[in-house]
């Protein structure tokens, strides 16, 4: 009797042992409770990313619809035809931005050369004299390939081009960087390759911006930054070459640097953007308000949208577009800092500014800080190829920063047993 009651006194304490112990971490989806935690902490970047970019997107729709319902009644077409077009972009722009999303992208490494001879191949089949049926000149220019709906432009693929096939020969070449003739001027003959091409269209803008977004990757890789200032020194007697081949690059920057001159000519379009810049105000004269659309401002949908945006929704609307691209840059170098690799550190700077160098020079040609060229708002502006561009973009952006959130939760798992 007296063992049977010692019996019972053990089972009891041994169940009330087992309920005072700590409960073992859950494990979800093969991942221990800390993990999962560690991964929630570390991983708000591409949530953060996609918000970012739907919340541009969704402005830019809108703000589009404003800017071109007038253009497109005076073409005798719907007040709707281009946002419609737009809006079907961004759906595009969405589907490509998950799938990119999905996809490691270390595979990048190896299809590197690949994007690169394909763009190429792209580029001459808008400069080759026999190619006129599907890539139309249109205002003097061919910058686009193919009919109606499936028109692509070239130059955008080369922005994203550059910026993967520059972070994949960075890598490779990370021990001759610190050389000019065996570092850097093999990135130069690709880049002057890629950018002479573009400007045979002619599109001076995306060539210098091509060169651009090369030239930030190789630089944040550990080149010098005394070759590229001597590089800049050469090279700049040839891009004023360029520019005074063309008379009327001369005269956008002769109206740059005297808006006055010739106010109904080469200067209509920088001082019809300053009107509508500076007409806003602090709150704007309210969406759909603007004057400057009704066949004022050239081109209101596109390379001027930011100014329709400052005639619109004033300063406010200005400041808090300048905070979201801020916040974008802040979002994507902080992916960069957390990438597994060199690679995916070069790969997101190099798609980080690829979205937000080019919105800032787009807002600076609008308020005439720079010369005018036809650059488009990131993600806002009127046109499908810059949009599936950014969006693939942001895509591998989010991958990379879901990458490393996995990463460190397999090494802080690993840490976790060998302790």
């Amino acid at each position: 009797m007296a063992r049977s009651v010692v019996a019972a006194r053990a089972i009891r304490l041994a169940r009330l042992a087992r309920l005072a112990r700590p409960a073992r971490p859950a494990r979800v989806a093969g991942w221990s409770a800390s993990t999962r935690r560690s991964l929630l902490g570390t991983g708000w970047e591409a949530p953060a990313l996609l918000l970012l970019s739907v919340a541009l997107l969704s402005a830019g729709i809108v703000m589009v619809y404003s800017a071109s319902s007038i253009m497109a009644q005076t073409q005798g077409l719907p007040d709707y035809y281009f946002v419609v077009r737009q809006a079907s972009g961004g759906a595009m722009a969405l589907v490509l931005l998950g799938l990119c999303s999905q996809v490691d992208y270390r595979r990048l490494r190896i299809w590197a050369w690949p994007v690169l001879i394909g763009v190429l191949l792209l580029l001459l089949v808008t400069v080759l004299p026999g190619t006129t049926a599907i890539a139309p000149r249109i205002n003097g220019a061919r910058r686009w390939i193919g009919y109606g709906m499936l028109q692509i432009q070239p130059a955008e693929l080369a922005k994203l081009a550059v910026v993967i096939w520059t972070a994949m020969l960075v890598v490779k070449k990370q021990d001759r960087l610190a050389s000019l003739s065996r570092g850097l001027l093999p990135f130069l003959l690709v880049w002057t390759l890629l950018a002479g091409l573009i400007l045979l269209q002619p599109n001076l803008s995306s060539a210098m911006l091509v060169m651009l977004l090369g030239s930030l990757v190789v630089f944040a890789g550990g080149a010098r930054i005394g070759h590229f200032i001597l590089l800049f020194l050469v090279g700049l007697p040839l891009l004023w070459n360029r520019v005074e081949a063309a008379a009327y690059r001369m005269k956008r920057i002769a109206a740059f640097l005297d808006p006055s001159q010739d106010p109904a000519g080469i200067s209509y379009q920088i001082n019809q953007s300053l009107i509508a810049v500076g007409s806003g105000g602090l709150l704007g004269r309210g969406f759909g308000r603007g004057l400057q659309k009704f066949g004022y401002l050239p081109e209101p949908h596109n390379d001027f949208l930011f100014s329709i945006i400052g005639e619109e929704l004033g300063f406010v609307g200005v400041l808090v577009l300048a905070c979201l691209f801020a916040l974008f840059a802040l979002v994507g170098y902080r992916i960069a800092k957390q990438a597994p690799d060199l690679f995916g550190f070069l790969l997101a700077i190099g798609l980080t500014n690829l979205v937000v160098v080019q919105g800032f020079l787009h807002m600076a040609v609008d308020m005439a800080l720079l010369p005018t060229t036809g650059m488009t708002l990131p993600f806002m502006s009127y046109g499908r190829s810059s949009l599936l561009v950014c969006a693939a973009a942001v895509g591998v952006l989010m991958n990379i920063a879901r990458t490393a959130g996995r990463t460190e939760a397999a090494e802080r798992a690993g840490a976790g047993r060998g302790a």
